[in-house]
C-alpha cells in the first residue's frame, strides 16, 4: 500500500530534527508521513473498496454523512 491519501493525494514530506541542545545546531533529515487510515469507500460501479485515507479526509466525510 503506498504512503498516500486515496482522498486528497497527501503524501510524505521532509523536514529536519530539532537539536535541543549544542553550539552547532546540527539538523538531522527526517520524513514526516501521513496520519493513513483503512477506510471502506464506494467505488464508481458502487463496489465497496478498502483504502488508505489520512485522518483529515477521514473526519471530513463522516461529518459530511450525517
Amino acid at each position: 500500500m503506498s504512503r498516500a491519501c486515496a482522498v486528497c493525494g497527501k503524501v510524505s514530506m521532509g523536514g529536519f530534527n530539532p537539536q535541543s541542545s549544542g553550539m552547532n545546531r546540527v539538523r538531522a533529515h527526517r520524513r514526516y508521513q501521513p496520519n493513513l487510515q483503512p477506510l471502506v469507500l464506494m467505488t464508481a460501479s458502487g463496489a465497496p473498496k478498502k483504502r488508505a485515507v489520512c485522518t483529515r479526509c477521514r473526519r471530513t466525510m463522516v461529518k459530511s454523512s450525517r
